[in-house]
């Protein structure tokens, strides 16, 4: 079970810090990535965290912008997200799998465990 949080509503250009945990499992073992949602579009590919936060992975639209990482002794992994355009607004999910993803670790498919997502919205 996945439970993302940090979102909201900020200006372009502020920052925000999401958060994922997970209960009943641990991330330590887990690939993990960020997809985002808009309504009527497919879901899309922000970041991953590879297995033991040892690798990251950004798609070119965020790249330089947001870091992912992940704290084991936690339990959680984050998305700092900085330099927030109007066109980041969307439905930020995170998601999980075991050890590897089952497929391309930028397709939602590759991953079997998903939060219930959280809003981040940038306008002036």
């Amino acid at each position: 079970h996945l439970v993302e949080s940090g979102g909201g509503l900020v200006q372009p250009g502020d920052s925000l810090r999401l958060a994922c945990t997970a209960s009943g499992r641990t991330f330590t073992n887990a690939a993990m990535a960020w997809f985002r949602q808009t309504s009527g579009k497919e879901r899309e590919f922000v970041a991953a965290l590879s297995r033991l936060a040892r690798n990251t992975y950004y798609a070119e639209s965020v790249k330089g912008r947001f870091t992912v990482s992940g704290d084991n002794d936690e339990n959680i992994r984050y998305l700092q997200m900085n330099s927030l355009k109007p066109e980041d607004t969307a439905v930020y999910y995170c998601a999980a799998e075991a050890g590897a993803p089952s497929g391309p670790r930028d397709v939602d498919t590759s991953y079997n465990y998903w939060g219930q997502g959280t809003q981040v919205t940038v306008s002036s």
